[in-house]
């Protein structure tokens, strides 16, 4: 009987090591997916905002005139176009990139409301915060952008993803400056 109990212990340790082990590295794959995933959508935030200065650079190019760059700079700070990030100076903003900047359905950049901004949703490979999108599913995401400024010609952008895995909270925040073309 004591042999037998030998035995049973034995392989219980056995096999209950590699179990622990896999699943162990099962849970760090996916953290190891989540924390990429929201390194593309911070890193997204950062490419849209530039995208804003740049198109607001083209339309002042186009629109003609003496001094386009600092017209172009001074819209995206404080203008009431689409491509101003005027709003996202004081606040955090959220950002939907289904919505393209100024569009009918609203702007993509808009203010958090309350104290919290609203989750991802995937829907159709697009990550959204419109929830009404056949197959669209909730995702334990939530971005942020913000404008801080620096100097008269420099504005830092901060892109943050937030959320929660296991009952833990995580973020990734990617920052980067914005300065007028010259």
């Amino acid at each position: 009987l004591i042999e037998a109990m030998v035995a049973i212990t034995i392989v219980t340790l056995a096999v209950t090591g590699p179990l622990f082990t896999a699943s162990r590295a099962i849970v760090a794959a996916q953290m190891a997916r989540q924390k990429l995933t929201a390194s593309y959508l911070a890193q997204e935030g950062i490419e849209y905002a530039r995208a804003m200065r740049d198109n607001e650079y083209l339309a002042a190019y186009q629109a003609g005139g003496t001094n386009i760059s600092t017209a172009a700079w001074t819209d995206f700070l404080t203008g009431s176009s689409a491509g101003s990030i005027t709003q996202c100076r004081t606040t955090a903003c959220t950002l939907d990139p289904a919505r393209s900047m100024g569009s009918g359905s609203g702007f993509a950049l808009q203010p958090c409301s309350g104290a919290s901004c609203t989750p991802l949703y995937l829907a159709n490979g697009i990550y959204t915060e419109q929830s009404g999108i056949a197959g669209s599913v909730q995702t334990p995401y939530t971005r942020t952008i913000q404008a801080i400024d620096v100097s008269a010609n420099d504005v830092r952008i901060v892109s943050t993803v937030s959320w929660s895995f296991h009952g833990n909270p995580y973020s990734v925040t990617v920052n980067d400056h914005l300065m007028p073309w010259q």
